[in-house]
C-alpha cells in the first residue's frame, strides 16, 4: 500500500493541463536563480504554504485570525497590530514572543520606545535570557536589521527554527534625515513613508519562504477632517505596511478588571481582524489582559461556550455533561481532564471556524450599501472602533 500511495505522488503532471506544464518549466528555465512557477495542488512546496502558526496567547484570537485550529498568525507572513495607546499593542507582541520561545524558536524585539519592563515580559512568559533586543531610533536601522536577520536565517544551517520579529513601534520611529533636523516645523514628513514603502518591498518576498514572523504595532492617529460615518483613524508611516501585511488586527480597550477593593488591575480588549489573507477579515475576539500576568485565555473560553450553548449557566454555576462548576473554577476543570478540554476545544472551533461554500443561499445574506475606502457604514465604524 505505501508503495501505490508514493507512485501518485511521484508523478503530479499526470493530471495537469499539457500546455500549462510546458508553460512551468519553460519559465522555470529562463530564471535559473530559482523556481519562480508552481502548480498550487498539494503536490509540490510552493511560497504559498502555510508551514507554522504562532499563538497570539488567545485561543479565540488565534481562530479569528487564522480560521483552523491552533491558528495564530503565519510564520513566512506580515502582520500588524493596530490600536490607540493602552490597547494590548505591546503585550500581545510579547505574548507571541513567549510563545515562539516556548517553541524552541528564536524571538527578535526591535524596540524604539525603550519602555521594556522586564519583569512585566517575564511574568507574561518571556525568557529574558534568550530574547534578542535591538534598540533603534529610524525605520533605515530598523529595515536594514530585518533584512540582515532574515540573511543569517537563510544562511543558517538550522533556517527551520521558528523565528520571530516584533517591531514595537514604527509610529516612535524617526528617520535619520528627522534626526539630524531641529524642531522647527518643516513641510509634509514623508520621507517616512517613502522609506518604510522601499523596504516593504524589498522584505516581503523575502519572508514568504522562511520561517520567520514579522510583527509591526503601529499606532492609530485621527484622520484629519474625516468624512461622517468614516473610519476617523489612520497609522503612522503611510499605507504600505497595511498593503503588504497579509493580517492586520485593530485592538481597542472596551473595559477595565477591577478587585473587590476596586483596584483596576486589567482590560478588556477587543481585537478586530480589518484585514486578513490566512482567512475571513472582520472576525472578532475579546479577552482580559491582567497587569500582573498577561491575558487571561480561559475565561474568552468560557465566554464563547456560554454564548454558543456548550455550557450553560444558571447563577454563579455553569455545567457541563452533567458537571458542575463555578467561574472561578473553570482553568482547574479544564485542566484536571485533558480529554475534555480537548473535546471542549473541538466544539469551540466547530462554532467558530468559517466553513467555505460553493454553494450558497445568497438570499440569507444581509446586504450593505457599497462601501469605498473612506466610507464606512455605522454598524462597521463602531466594529473598527471597538
Amino acid at each position: 500500500m505505501a508503495k501505490e500511495t508514493k507512485t501518485k505522488k511521484s508523478s503530479p503532471s499526470a493530471d495537469r493541463d499539457e500546455l500549462a506544464q510546458v508553460i512551468a518549466d519553460s519559465l522555470n528555465k529562463l530564471y535559473k536563480d530559482g523556481q519562480v512557477a508552481y502548480f498550487l495542488d498539494g503536490e509540490e512546496e510552493t511560497p504559498t504554504d502555510l508551514t507554522d502558526f504562532i499563538s497570539t496567547g488567545n485561543t479565540m484570537l488565534d481562530i479569528a485570525i487564522s480560521n483552523r485550529p491552533n491558528g495564530g498568525i503565519a510564520a513566512g507572513r506580515i502582520t500588524e497590530l493596530t490600536g490607540l495607546e493602552a490597547s494590548g499593542k505591546s503585550l500581545v507582541g510579547a505574548s507571541l514572543i513567549a510563545t515562539t520561545q516556548k517553541r524552541g524558536g528564536v524571538a527578535v524585539l526591535i524596540d524604539t520606545e525603550n519602555a521594556v519592563n522586564d519583569e512585566f515580559f517575564t511574568a507574561v512568559g518571556v525568557d529574558m535570557k534568550k530574547l534578542v533586543y535591538v534598540q533603534h531610533d529610524t525605520v533605515e536601522d530598523i529595515f536594514d536589521s530585518i533584512v540582515n536577520i532574515i540573511e543569517k536565517v537563510r544562511a543558517s544551517a538550522k533556517k527551520d527554527k521558528l523565528v520571530t520579529i516584533v517591531v514595537d513601534s514604527v509610529a516612535a520611529a524617526s528617520t535619520k534625515t528627522e534626526m539630524a533636523a531641529d524642531f522647527n516645523k518643516d513641510g509634509y514628513a514623508t520621507a517616512k513613508s517613502i522609506i518604510i514603502s522601499k523596504a516593504m518591498r524589498k522584505i516581503t518576498n523575502l519572508l514568504g519562504r522562511e520561517k520567520i514572523a514579522l510583527v509591526f504595532t503601529n499606532q492609530l492617529r485621527l484622520k484629519m477632517n474625516a468624512p461622517a460615518f468614516s473610519d476617523p483613524y489612520t497609522t503612522s508611516g503611510g499605507k504600505a505596511i497595511g498593503f503588504h501585511a497579509s493580517t492586520r488586527i485593530r485592538l481597542s480597550q472596551i473595559g477595565k478588571l477591577k478587585d473587590s477593593a476596586g483596584n483596576i488591575i486589567g482590560i478588556t480588549t477587543k481585537a478586530v481582524i480589518t484585514k486578513n489573507r490566512l482567512g475571513p477579515p472582520y472576525r472578532e475576539a475579546e479577552f482580559n489582559i491582567y497587569f500582573n500576568r498577561g491575558i487571561d485565555d480561559y475565561s474568552s473560553w468560557l465566554d464563547v461556550l456560554k454564548e454558543n450553548g456548550i455550557v450553560k449557566q444558571a447563577g454563579a454555576w455553569y455545567s457541563y455533561n452533567d458537571e458542575k462548576f463555578q467561574g472561578k473554577e473553570f482553568p482547574a476543570f479544564l485542566e484536571a481532564d485533558q480529554e475534555r478540554k480537548a473535546d471542549l476545544y473541538d466544539k469551540i472551533c466547530e462554532a467558530l471556524i468559517m466553513k467555505y461554500e460553493k454553494d450558497f443561499d445568497p438570499s440569507a445574506v444581509n446586504k450593505e450599501a457599497a462601501e469605498d475606502e473612506d466610507e464606512v457604514s455605522p454598524s462597521k465604524k463602531q466594529i473598527l472602533n471597538g
